[in-house]
């Protein structure tokens, strides 16, 4: 759908928009749980961290269904695709809000998380498409706007909801939400084809590529320290920086808004050098987080930190373009599989800040925690370089006209 003139920059923006408003949905979904975790124990008269179990459930649904939809689908029109995981994620959702018991809401938050990473790995190529080579990142960004909106205004909007008219509300305005994504995706983004040549044996190609599996790598370790820290930021803010707990939800606007910032700086970033933005993101993420633990009794700064924080997602693009690239004609599967190493990286982030605080660290030692992971992920980057570096080195002694082989 490439294309000049102002028309189809519109069309293009229109496309964007849909995708976008689909993250919105996903994003306010799966992150209302959390505020909402109360009213459901309640209700279920079940403990709240065995309520806790419906997050992971939901979070399990992510990681499986990602690698199965991208492959069993490999032969679909990314449309149509975009539009069954839409409808799927909008039907999950209103099952949730009429879901009789502890059990069945555990089964359906799973089945819900099921098209989420799915969903995010083919917008990002669709998104990708629209744009010309040079534009990629920052389609895929735009697309990702959704996502970090999710936390300015759909959580807040539906935790309102969900604690005025009772939890079932929320998930009631997430499913129209998915509603509207599939209304808007039917009408704004193109048709297009099948991609030739497309199968299932061919997306499981991606599995044999180790640069595949090394950006993979990098997102599941390197981004952990964003969620070690947010996973904990109420606990550290009101017990160590002293903040009335009234004032969290505005901490956590402006970790929004550090998710905007770091979407849109990140990307457009990653169209002019990618790997060296992956590599400046996750040292850069390593000293914020590290600043955190230092500056965690001081609630104003602590709030500043936050910000930064929160713009560690500038990662989140570059890593969708490094895998569209490194995964050649196996991209359905590999952008899919981003997002479970991203919610990977949010049960890692969580377990390891737990343990930390456990072991008696305290709540500002997430901070650490995270800056490590920050710098394992580098380390991983680092590997990813080398072995680049060396296959460079070996395909300059094929002779002319010979095969090098498969990127590996």
């Amino acid at each position: 759908m490439r294309g000049d003139g102002a028309p189809h920059i519109r069309r293009v923006r229109w496309a964007e928009l849909a995708l976008a408003i689909g993250g919105f949905g996903i994003g306010t979904g799966e992150f209302v749980m959390m505020g909402l975790l109360p009213s459901i124990a309640g209700n279920f008269g079940v403990s709240i961290p065995r309520a806790g179990h419906i997050v992971s459930a939901y979070a399990l649904g992510v990681v499986v269904g990602a690698p199965l939809i991208a492959v069993a689908a490999a032969r679909w029109p990314r449309r149509r695709l975009l539009l069954a995981l839409m409808g799927l994620f909008a039907v999950g959702n209103f099952a949730s809000a009429l879901a009789p018991g502890y059990a069945s809401l555990m089964v359906v938050r799973f089945l819900a998380g099921l098209p989420h990473g799915a969903y995010f790995g083919v917008a990002s190529l669709v998104a990708a498409s629209l744009v010309p080579n040079n534009e990629r990142a920052r389609a895929v960004g735009r697309m990702m706007l959704g996502l970090s909106g999710a936390t300015l205004a759909g959580v807040p909007l539906a935790t309102w909801l969900g604690q005025t008219f009772g939890w079932r509300a929320a998930y009631v305005l997430v499913g129209a939400i998915g509603t509207l994504t599939y209304l808007l995706i039917s009408r704004c983004v193109p048709r297009v084809g099948p991609v030739e040549g497309d199968s299932p044996a061919r997306e499981l190609t991606a599995l044999a590529r180790k640069q595949v599996w090394l950006t993979l790598g990098i997102g599941s370790v390197g981004f952990g320290g964003l969620f070690c820290v947010y996973s904990y930021i109420t606990p550290t803010l009101t017990q160590v920086a002293g903040l009335p707990v009234r004032y969290v939800p505005f901490v956590l606007v402006v970790f929004g808004g550090g998710m905007i910032i770091g979407n849109l700086v990140g990307s457009w970033l990653a169209d002019r050098a990618l790997m060296r933005t992956i590599g400046a993101v996750l040292i850069w993420n390593a000293g914020v987080l590290a600043s955190f633990s230092l500056v965690a009794h001081h609630a104003g700064m602590a709030t500043a930190v936050v910000l930064l924080v929160g713009t560690g997602v500038a990662i989140v693009p570059a890593l969708q373009i490094r895998l569209m690239d490194v995964a050649a004609d196996a991209q359905t599967l590999a952008a899919a599989l981003n997002h479970s190493a991203f919610n990977i990286a949010n049960g890692l982030g969580a377990w390891l800040g737990g343990v930390a605080i456990d072991a008696g660290l305290g709540w500002a030692s997430t901070g650490w925690v995270g800056a490590l992971l920050a710098v394992a992920g580098l380390l991983i980057f680092g590997v990813s370089l080398s072995q680049e570096a060396r296959r460079g080195r070996s395909n300059t002694l094929v002779p002319s006209g010979a095969s090098a082989g498969p990127y590996r």
